[in-house]
């Protein structure tokens, strides 16, 4: 049986049990199950192997023109592709909080980007926001630069994905993300 058929009938199983007991998950619940695996069904995995729907030039274009406020971090955009994505935060004073290590916000700010640029490489889709972002720090990020890279793990009308952060001059990663985005449909 091919994986579609299995995810569909996993899904029409999992109603039918809801169904069965009705007192304990209420009339609700089989409306929300049936959007939930709608949702899940329309996620498709993404392949780096195919072109980026946008290069490094038009996506610093597009940052100018939609999302000024991204200069602030003065980010280096490296490379896209179709889902990934590898942005560099270089070192500045301004990033550091007390104690030397790179600030929380500065690291969060990096990763959003990143995931940004891997979801319009891969759709094309400008119009994208994030829906979540959660972020686990690993250790202190030392001074110097940062490298985000990010990676789009499946796209549909939510896109999930998470980025790794780690120095530039090598060494253990300080922080890890994993985001989801909604995709407007495109006009």
């Amino acid at each position: 049986m091919p994986v579609h058929g299995r995810k569909v009938y996993y899904a029409a199983s999992v109603r039918r049990l809801i169904a069965r007991n009705d007192t304990c998950c209420g009339t609700l619940a089989s409306p929300a199950i049936d959007i939930v695996f709608k949702l899940r069904l329309s996620m498709t995995p993404i392949s780096p192997d195919q072109p980026a729907k946008i290069s490094v030039a038009d996506f610093n274009q597009l940052l100018q023109e939609q999302h000024p406020f991204a200069a602030i971090l003065d980010i280096e955009v490296m490379s896209i592709g179709c889902g990934i994505a590898t942005l560099h935060l270089p070192e500045r004073g301004s990033h550091q909080r007390l104690g030397g290590i790179i600030a929380g916000p500065m690291l969060m700010g990096l990763a959003d980007l990143a995931l940004y640029a891997a979801i319009v490489g891969a759709t094309g889709n400008p119009q994208a926001v994030t829906a979540s972002l959660s972020i686990n720090f690993l250790r202190g990020a030392p001074p110097g630069g940062i490298l985000a890279h990010a990676h789009i793990r499946k796209i549909g009308r939510l896109a999930s994905g998470d980025v790794l952060l780690v120095p530039i001059a090598g060494g253990d990663a300080v922080a890890q993300v994993i985001s989801t985005w909604s995709l407007p449909r495109s006009p």
